[in-house]
């Protein structure tokens, strides 16, 4: 835990995601959220290292903007902290009949719920017997001294062959048509057929704890 280090100072959360506010609530932490309001399709990289730093940063810049618009402060003077994060979830798996071909999906996290039934079908079928990545970054801003630190985190999931019939529940059930990709490996119906996480589940989610509480550390 970095509570210790991190009194005394305004804690914002640049994001609505529920997902990242529940990680960060969890931890014990108090803090206030922001929503960037970005063009996220506007910002286009071919590595899912790359796409993530841009857009966090690109959060981050929005929501520096907006504070010095609503509080009209070039400089601030109060200990202030700005967290951005992003995630993109890259998914392969083996085609039926081509055991050697692979699928690649790439989603931006925050770009809202899935168009239908049909698209979170062919997400949750790619996902079955087959192999996924997140990429999840955190940007950190200290708005005293206009440090800022920023990584990212990878984690890989690895699933057993989900039955059709439990894709129909996820289905059916609704939670997943408002996630990015379908991804919900915290889903009760889900972990049976998680055959192995190589990282934090947290980062899946959105928000790697260890990560932020690190750069927290090195812009304070």
């Amino acid at each position: 835990m970095f509570a210790p280090t991190f009194q005394g100072f305004k804690l914002i959360l640049g994001s609505s995601s529920f997902s990242r506010k529940k990680i960060l609530g969890e931890a014990g932490y108090q803090f206030t959220t922001m929503s960037a309001d970005i063009d996220e399709k506007g910002i286009r990289k071919e590595k899912p290292e790359d796409l993530v730093m841009a857009l966090a940063e690109a959060k981050a810049d929005a929501i520096v903007g907006k504070l010095r618009t609503i509080e009209k402060k070039e400089k601030y003077e109060d200990p202030t902290i700005v967290i951005t994060s992003d995630t993109v979830e890259n998914s392969q798996s083996k085609l039926h009949g081509q055991a050697d071909a692979e699928r690649t999906l790439l989603i931006t996290c925050d770009q809202g719920k899935l168009s239908s039934k049909e698209e979170a079908r062919e997400f949750l079928k790619g996902y079955s017997g087959g192999h996924a990545a997140t990429v999840s970054s955190v940007v950190v801003t200290n708005l005293c001294s206009g440090l800022r630190k920023g990584d990212w985190d990878r984690v890989e999931i690895y699933f057993h062959d989900i039955p059709e019939e439990i894709i129909e529940k996820l289905i059916e059930e609704g939670i997943v048509l408002h996630v990015a990709g379908g991804l919900l490996i915290e889903h009760s119906l889900v972990l049976p057929y998680i055959k192995e996480v190589v990282g934090e589940i947290d980062s899946v989610m959105g928000l790697p704890m260890a990560l932020t509480r690190k750069l927290v550390e090195d812009v304070l």
